[in-house]
């Protein structure tokens, strides 16, 4: 073995997959797997390159700037390997890997900082973890949306497997929720952060993937106060996409459902402010027109984008205990209407603190969420609207589920996210925007102590 690779392992060393957070067994090849815990994972490009094949690598953005420079620099035909790589601290463990918070030896004290997936080969092989890594690096390789992760590059080494993201400084939704007051989040904040998944998830269903784990922990914060949903290795990938795109006009849109009988108010939010340089700011607020057009009940203004995955289905037992499915549970077979229900549990706890159907423990989780009904606590007071939001989203029949078939589309035009330009949603101040990060205060030797929680 190279000396360099074994400067690697002992750099490595404190990797552990031997994670309680979730199992895994496997009955004709049928793969049951439930995450009972905070896993966060980053993931790459397929292809056995060492740098991510994306349609265009963007000027500007520090981290391309970076791999350009090294790739020029690199004495192996423009290709990446380990060596190019400085790990500057651990920011945590999932099921299939650490991460770590990297720079590229090229680029010194540069704004280039990556989070750096580390996996070990031999422990994907022996724990039977390969065909999930494969979907990540699948699907990672599919994604350029700017709510997903971006991939730089893919590493690999015979030992080693190594994926370079971008890094997300304000940590996760989890983390984000237990230093709010009282552990809840406002209305504005839910609204904000459940339209930017909303839009994400409307992504990867037109790409023909199931996303199958959200939940706070999978939901980080870029540096600019917006979304990148993480965690794609409990993804389902359609082979050949089963999304059909469909136009739907005013003529041939389904029936709304009745409005409801409580008032819905303009929320108040605060003034846009353009993070993105190429985005052009409006002249009213993205979250609050000031001028109102009276529209036809069950009216919209022209058409409608749908694609959905509604042909999608799979026997496997994925997800996270407290954000599975009924039709999950029950193993009955699933499809991409999984995915909303995990936006009611998600919208849920984000206002609660707690998810609707927790036991004390799993196997009461599980019979909770096949048989007990949808109840909401007393406090907080949440607003009508997202109770009925969640109510719609939280049907265990995922025929009659809120975007089981006509995908986001209706989810966008609930009362709860009236006033939401969903054209301009990175447009929009976020609720909350991390302190700069500041490289000096990591050290190799701090990892329990970590800043930048994620976990």
């Amino acid at each position: 073995m190279e000396p360099w690779l074994d400067d690697l392992a002992d750099d490595l060393q404190s990797l552990s997959f031997n994670s309680s957070t979730s199992t895994a067994t496997t009955t004709n090849d049928i793969n049951r797997c439930t995450s009972s815990g905070s896993e966060t994972t980053w993931t790459a490009s397929s292809s056995s390159s060492s740098t991510a094949t994306k349609a265009h690598t963007p000027s500007g953005d520090p981290c391309w700037d970076a791999i350009r420079r090294a790739r020029s620099q690199s004495p192996s035909s423009g290709h990446l390997s380990l060596t190019d790589v400085r790990f500057l601290h651990r920011l945590g463990a999932g099921d299939i890997g650490s991460v770590y918070l990297a720079e590229l030896k090229c680029a010194p004290g540069a704004d280039a900082v990556f989070a750096a997936k580390v996996m070990d080969k031999r422990e994907l092989a022996g724990r039977n973890k390969e065909g999930r890594a494969t979907t990540e690096r699948e699907i990672l390789e599919m994604l350029d949306h700017p709510f997903l992760p971006t991939l730089y590059a893919n590493l690999e080494s015979p030992k080693w497997s190594c994926l370079l993201t971008e890094f997300c400084p304000g940590g996760d939704l989890h983390v984000l929720r237990q230093r709010q007051p009282c552990k809840r989040f406002p209305e504005s904040a839910v609204r904000f952060y459940a339209s930017e998944v909303v839009v994400a998830l409307e992504y990867v269903h037109m790409m023909g993937i199931v996303y199958r784990d959200l939940k706070p922990e999978n939901v980080l914060v870029r540096s600019d106060g917006h979304i990148m949903l993480t965690d794609f290795d409990l993804s389902l990938k359609c082979d050949s996409s089963t999304s059909a795109a469909q136009i739907i006009s005013a003529q041939n849109s389904p029936a709304p459902p009745p409005l409801p009988e409580y008032p819905v108010e303009p929320r108040p939010f605060t003034s846009t402010s353009c993070i993105l340089p190429n985005c052009i700011v409006p002249a009213v607020s993205c979250f609050h027109p000031k001028r109102k057009r009276k529209k036809k009940q069950g009216h919209h203004v022209g058409p409608e984008f749908v694609s959905e995955p509604i042909d999608v289905r799979s026997m496997s037992f994925v997800g996270t205990h407290e954000y599975l499915a009924p039709e999950i549970v029950s193993g009955e077979g699933h499809g991409s209407a999984v995915d909303w229900w995990t936006l009611g549990i998600f919208i849920f706890e984000l206002f609660y603190g707690v998810t609707p159907f927790r036991g004390l423990d799993n196997e009461l989780t599980l019979a909770n969420i096949v048989a007990r009904a949808l109840e909401f606590p007393k406090e907080p007071t949440v607003p009508a609207t997202a109770k009925d939001l969640i109510s719609q989203l939280l049907v265990k029949d995922p025929a009659r589920r809120m975007g089981s078939t006509m995908g986001a589309s209706p989810i966008k035009h609930h009362p709860f996210f009236q006033g939401v330009n969903w054209a301009l949603l990175r447009c929009t101040s976020p609720p909350f925007i991390p302190s700069p990060f500041n490289r000096d205060a990591v050290s190799d030797d701090s990892c329990p102590d970590t800043p930048v929680e994620y976990y």
